[in-house]
């Protein structure tokens, strides 16, 4: 079985990077369609009722989604979080990473950014302090928040949701062998970006996000995940693989082969320069 670590300058587990920017009463990929009814302001135009956070979405993007349809001040929502008092664990620190609940929100004429995060968190808890959630985490020598936090990964990495479960157990065989995660998504949020290609510069970045240097879980989420993302980690599918990359979409290998994850990144690689992308490094 391999358990070695392959070289970052020619070995890229993870294709990845949604950019994502939430609106209002949008149709979201990957999630129902919500079509918000209107009211209207005392200006005469239309302000939606509901606020739609779809899965994936980072803190950052959820304040500012909330800031735009509370018509607020770039920044409210974020300054917002110490006075809402929040019911995170204590792992968090107060930070919501990861219990930004993705849902559809009602919007009144009385609702604040408090109010909002509160009942964000308020669904997160509802949906991940249950006993399955608790048992699932037990299950693979993890907490809950550490169980949210893989799903936070298997979130931004999967494809499909059909992949989602393969990710998590990428995610469990390295962790179980000592190996970096190495997952692009984590660079990207140490970043502050979402990209689909992670340079060799970009691995050697100074952050506890950094899953090329560092060992381990990153310190917190690094988005806000759904349910399915959830079950994944709970239920990640049994395989022994190491590896993943999408060739193209819809076709996301994974293995335990070394060379064979090689030769798939290859072949990524020349399909995206032959439809004009620059391939990954």
């Amino acid at each position: 079985m391999q358990t070695n670590t392959p070289s970052r300058s020619t070995i890229r587990l993870t294709r990845r990077g949604r950019l994502a920017l939430v609106a209002t009463g949008a149709v979201v990929a990957g999630t129902a369609v919500a079509v918000p009814l209107l009211i209207m302001r005392d200006d005469g135009a239309p302000r939606p009722t509901t606020l739609v956070i779809p899965e994936g979405r980072r803190a950052s993007q959820v304040y500012t989604a909330i800031d735009k349809a509370l018509e607020l001040p770039a920044g409210t929502a974020k300054k917002s979080v110490a006075k809402a008092r929040l019911e995170l664990p204590d792992e968090a620190e107060g930070n919501p990473e990861g219990y930004l609940f993705p849902a559809t929100y009602p919007l009144g004429e009385k609702t604040t950014p408090e109010k909002l995060l509160s009942r964000m968190v308020d669904t997160a808890n509802k949906k991940f302090n249950g006993a399955p959630v608790a048992a699932g985490a037990q299950r693979n020598a993890m907490n809950v928040y550490q169980a949210v936090t893989v799903a936070s990964i298997v979130q931004a990495e999967a494809s499909t949701k059909a992949d989602m479960g393969k990710v998590a157990r990428v995610i469990f065989n390295r962790l179980e062998r000592g190996m970096p995660l190495q997952m692009d998504s984590t660079v990207n949020y140490a970043l502050g970006r979402s990209t689909l290609r992670t340079t060799a510069p970009d691995t050697k970045v100074d952050s506890p996000y950094n899953s090329y240097e560092r060992m381990g879980l990153p310190p917190t989420p690094i988005d806000n995940p759904g349910e399915d993302a959830m079950r994944a980690a709970i239920n990640p599918s049994p395989g022994d693989w190491l590896y993943f990359v999408t060739v193209e979409p819809g076709d996301t290998r994974f293995t335990a082969d070394r060379e064979e994850h090689r030769r798939n990144v290859a072949e990524a690689g020349a399909r995206q320069r032959k439809s004009g992308e620059r391939p990954e490094k």
